[in-house]
């Protein structure tokens, strides 16, 4: 009876602590080295006032060096201001644990993309390619985030985020603050 209930026991942890597989958008091997990217997951969205801003993280391995793609899309048909990504932007992640995580931002500028839908909407769209220092990796996949700080270049965003939503853009039910946890074996 024991061992059955050991084994029930072991079943039920192995299912709820296994890691999520791993959805590409990309994965290469050619002659000039490897490079995957897993699929866009959103990590923050905000609807108010005819406004919106949708963040979406991307998870990147260049040749064996992770990186996170962030990507920035505000939509309104007021007008939008410009947010810029520098050498010395950085994007700091909180973790419920109390421990901040600091990543850096790849030495290239870029205040992103304007683009006028058909419906009179204007749409800024800015990426930013970010690096995890030594050690941060660990952290992220042991603890979920709680708030993220971006650092741009004139000015500095606070996000909270969510444990769960359901975005109003696609329907679709996200789970940002263990985005780290179950997302970051597939770059590593």
């Amino acid at each position: 009876m024991k061992q059955a209930v050991l084994l029930i026991f072991f079943l039920i942890s192995s299912y709820l602590f296994a890691q999520k597989p791993c959805e590409y958008s990309v994965n290469v091997t050619d002659s000039l080295g490897t490079y995957k990217s897993t699929k866009e997951y959103m990590i923050y969205e905000k609807n108010f006032g005819g406004n919106s801003s949708y963040i979406f993280f991307t998870l990147a391995s260049t040749d064996g060096l992770p990186t996170l793609n962030l990507q920035l899309i505000q939509k309104s048909k007021e007008f939008l201001k410009a947010e810029c990504f520098d050498k010395n932007s950085k994007l700091f992640l909180q973790l419920n644990n109390g421990k901040i995580i600091t990543l850096l931002h790849i030495n290239q500028e870029n205040c992103g993309t304007m683009i006028r839908d058909d419906k009179g909407f204007d749409n800024r769209i800015l990426i930013g390619t970010f690096m995890f220092l030594k050690g941060s990796m660990e952290e992220l996949k042991s603890s979920p985030v709680n708030m993220m700080r971006i650092k741009y270049l004139t000015n500095i965003e606070d996000y909270v985020i969510k444990k769960e939503f359901q975005s109003e853009l696609n329907s679709q039910v996200y789970e940002p603050e263990t985005y780290f946890i179950n997302s970051l074996h597939c770059v590593e």
